[in-house]
């Protein structure tokens, strides 16, 4: 790991994909929402993730939202969800991305068929020929943890620029921090993680309540920062049942997606297997929303294009 890490930001939303009734991307809305997400401060945007309902959608529609996300907000970065079970296939997608525009791909541990270390640590140093890569450690949705010396051992390759990890395990978040080399980034994937995680060492987080509290998150951030514990943890603590509703409720982007809607902006249907949640699961979510009070700052909008 050299000192070329691109400026990718400490608060970057996994944004939602924006869906038309027919069930086609709606690009402006995509558009609009990246740049509200920005003016509430997100440093950048993650497009064609998990939360963006990224297995339902096709190449060229990622490549798209790519292109699009990056037009409607110059000067911020846009991270570009490439990551699949297939190396090949990640290595061919990465380079389309990075062609229209990303500034990093968030490349994910390959799922399903469960590889080992080794080739977790061989499908990283592909991709990283690419271009800058955040490598994705999720084992709830992989089936499969990357052990903190193998993120180690990618960290240590030129252009493998940091990890979204969502392990859950915080002494591995704390192992990988402290063994990091200069410049490598290690961001939350999970919301609640934030605040620990920074504690440990950590930059940042990848994140999905900031599609509602951006502003609050980043406070937090940089109350931490600035050495304002109590802040701090304050925000933490007042963001937590959010976080959890938004977590628990139903499987992520279920949840915030139809808050989105709720709230009037034009999210859009899921694309199957994703249903929208039952009116008695959305009221709660709803609730904790209400309950985040001044927090919550997404104010929705109407639909553009």
């Amino acid at each position: 790991m050299g000192q070329d890490v691109p400026p990718i930001g400490r608060l970057l939303t996994a944004m939602i994909t924006p869906f038309r009734e027919e069930g086609t991307i709606d690009y402006a809305a995509a558009q609009q929402l990246a740049r509200q997400l920005c003016d509430d401060g997100s440093d950048g945007i993650v497009v064609a993730g998990t939360t963006g309902e990224s297995p339902t959608l096709s190449d060229d529609e990622k490549i798209e939202l790519v292109r699009a996300v990056k037009e409607a907000i110059p000067g911020r970065s846009v991270v570009a969800g490439t990551g699949t079970y297939d190396t090949r296939h990640s290595v061919e997608l990465s380079e389309r991305a990075m062609a229209a525009g990303a500034d990093a791909l968030l490349c994910v541990v390959p799922y399903y068929n469960k590889p080992p270390q080794e080739g977790m640590y061989r499908h990283f140093r592909e991709l990283a020929r690419v271009g800058p890569v955040i490598m994705y450690n999720i084992q709830s949705r992989t089936g499969v943890n990357m052990s903190a010396e193998t993120t180690l051992r990618c960290a240590a390759e030129p252009g493998v620029i940091g990890v979204k990890e969502a392990s859950g395990n915080i002494d591995q978040m704390g192992f990988v921090c402290a063994g990091a080399p200069p410049g490598f980034r290690v961001w939350s994937g999970d919301d609640s993680f934030t605040l620990p995680l920074l504690a440990v060492g950590g930059y940042g987080v990848i994140c999905v309540v900031s599609h509602l509290a951006g502003s609050a998150m980043k406070r937090m951030i940089e109350a931490h920062l600035a050495g304002r514990n109590d802040e701090a943890r304050s925000i933490h603590h007042r963001l937590l049942p959010l976080i959890k509703a938004l977590m628990t409720v139903s499987s992520n982007p279920v949840p915030v997606k139809s808050v989105l809607n709720a709230l009037g902006f034009p999210a859009g249907p899921f694309r199957l297997p994703l249903t929208p949640l039952p009116q008695a699961d959305l009221d709660r979510v709803l609730e904790a929303v209400r309950a985040a009070g001044d927090l919550v700052t997404f104010r929705g909008g109407a639909r553009v294009g």
